[in-house]
């Protein structure tokens, strides 16, 4: 399989209980396809780094009295632009389109009364977001 966090978190939201690289030995191949017909979880050691570094981003999400008028998932991007994130990047990592990206980004704008991304990043590093 590919590996970039987009494909990874697609597969685990479909249900998916192990992912392994394309490249993995036989061994672990046989390993892997026991494990998950025995109910466990298994994943290759760069996946579950990724996975780590990501549920550790998350954690430090931004709290509800932080911006109250935004909902969870605007918040999630309100942090992602203002750690530099492209529309792109920010569809990717969430793994939605574009457009998507866009419509949340132009709500967040809105409900934070500003113009742009450089406003938003701003008001969003007031608030206390790093």
């Amino acid at each position: 399989m590919f590996e970039d966090d987009g494909t990874i978190f697609a597969a685990m939201r479909a249900g998916a209980r192990g992912y392994i690289l394309k490249d993995a030995e036989k061994e672990n191949i046989l390993r892997a396809i026991q494990a998950v017909g025995n109910g466990e979880a298994i994943f290759s050691p760069t996946i579950a780094t990724r996975l780590i570094d990501f549920f550790a981003t998350q954690a430090s999400a931004l709290p509800k009295e932080i911006f109250p008028s935004l909902t969870e998932r605007e918040r999630e991007i309100l942090q992602l632009i203002a750690r530099g994130r492209s529309n792109a990047d920010i569809a990717r990592e969430l793994s939605l389109s574009p457009k998507t990206i866009y419509n949340y980004v132009s709500n967040i704008f809105s409900k934070l009364q500003v113009a742009d991304r450089a406003q938003a990043i701003i008001r969003a590093r007031e608030a206390g977001l790093k």
